[in-house]
């Protein structure tokens, strides 16, 4: 599978670091409702208190990803785990105002950022008919979203008032970011001292103008708004669902927690699948399926709960009831979850296929503009739900932001087919013609 001795501990190291970091860059879906229960926020900060650390882990990514391309994915790799650990440790032991949480959770949000620097580090390292395949497989590391949202409820419950390892790990809330800042140091160690060197894979003699260059194509801008639906969206999701299942449903943290797992588990794992059926099928063909799916299952979430009432000659009939209980929610939450995972695979594939010389570039760019829908989104989130009164909002929203990507998609496509084939239109409109009889 791999063209280059040591590319096996590259990936599997580089996809424990990635699903590590996801895990801090998201730990708030959970840490923020027993926060703000501790420091009496409202809906509207808890929601910034998220996107912060998701706008940190977005604007980093193009400069990191080229970065990577210049000095090695290793070393940046490392530097970032260790980097990242500081403002995690802090979060679990300074006093702290909301402020302070909004300073320290922007700097814990810098993991985020890991993502491009991975893409570019694993890229280098596999064939190219393996490399959908590999940064799928590296992609899965979305997954960590889920680790806060399996160990996070009991962890608090049950370390409430507790101390480990000499005061270095506190209880509670605070004891997660401890025992990740523990974590991130310790891989960044076996990283240094497990994976290869990447002097043969850098970039030097390129100048940076030249690394830039491919960031003039519309194409690499269509790309960034594919990954916003399927990645940034994704982000938005995963920290927004448990305060959705509480607020809607009214379950229990520990059980919202837990349902939001079942959507991020396939969003995460069918990634390495999604990237095994771009090498074989092409990624455009993927898209397709990828947007028609979701867009199917958000028309249902989507739509209000109610009744439609007509006035008949016997008065006001309800006719029309719609309302979707928490099961069904989640088994559409699901599939959205697994076109999700399906797709951010293809929307990658693409990168190293077009532009193999700027994986790093072009990578960051996607990864940063899909980020920025993820920090952008939850306050969006709120405030249509606000105007609208309704929480389905939050699907109506993002209905839309797949079905421009639909739409912007198929115009190219077309355009494409049109440009290759310019006599192709005109042929069928004749033979269409000509079979009725016109």
């Amino acid at each position: 599978m791999s063209s280059r001795n040591g590319s096996g501990r590259v990936l599997a190291l580089s996809t424990f670091a990635f699903t590590l970091m996801f895990a801090v860059w998201l730990m708030f879906g959970v840490l923020g409702i027993p926060i703000q229960k501790e420091f009496g926020i409202s809906d509207s900060q808890l929601a910034w208190l998220s996107s912060v650390a998701i706008l940190n882990g977005s604007i980093w990514r193009l400069l990191l990803g080229i970065l990577a391309d210049r000095i090695g994915g290793k070393k940046v790799t490392v530097l970032m785990l260790l980097v990242t650990s500081v403002p995690a440790y802090l979060l679990a032991h300074i006093e702290l105002t909301y402020t302070w949480l909004l300073v320290l959770a922007f700097f814990v949000g810098f993991a985020g950022n890991l993502f491009s620097v991975g893409i570019a580090w694993n890229s280098h390292w596999f064939e190219r008919n393996r490399q959908g395949f590999a940064l799928g497989v590296f992609g899965a590391g979305n997954v960590g979203a889920s680790a806060t949202k399996f160990i996070g409820p009991a962890v608090i419950a049950g370390t409430v008032g507790g101390s480990y390892l000499g005061g270095i790990i506190p209880g509670g809330w605070r004891f997660v970011p401890a025992l990740y800042a523990v974590l991130l140091v310790l891989t960044a160690i076996a990283i240094q001292l497990f994976t290869p060197a990447d002097a043969e894979n850098l970039q030097k003699s390129r100048p940076l103008r030249q690394m830039f260059a491919p960031l003039r194509y519309l194409q690499v801008w269509r790309f960034s708004f594919y990954y916003v639906v399927v990645f940034g969206a994704y982000v938005a999701l995963a920290s927004w669902m448990p305060k959705y299942y509480v607020s809607v449903y009214e379950l229990e943290l520990q059980n919202a927690a837990l349902l939001t797992a079942l959507f991020i588990f396939p969003a995460s794992l069918l990634r390495p699948i999604g990237g095994y059926i771009s090498d074989k099928m092409g990624a455009r063909r993927l898209m397709y399926g990828t947007f028609l799916s979701m867009l199917t299952a958000l028309l249902f979430l989507a739509a209000p709960f109610g009744y439609i009432v007509l006035n008949t000659p016997d008065g006001p009939r309800e006719v029309l009831p719609y309302s979707l209980g928490v099961v069904p929610f989640t088994a559409l939450l699901f599939v959205v979850g697994c076109s999700m995972g399906i797709g951010k695979a293809a929307v990658f594939k693409h990168i190293p296929e077009y532009f193999p010389n700027d994986v790093g570039a072009v990578g960051g760019l996607v990864g940063t503009l899909g980020a920025l829908g993820g920090f952008l989104l939850p306050p969006l989130f709120v405030a249509v739900r606000e105007w609208t009164g309704l929480p389905q909002s939050t699907f109506v929203v993002l209905f839309l932001l797949t079905l421009a990507a639909t739409v912007w998609m198929h115009v190219v496509i077309v355009k494409m087919l049109h440009k290759a084939s310019p006599t192709l239109k005109n042929q069928i409109d004749y033979n269409d013609s000509h079979m009725n009889g016109a």
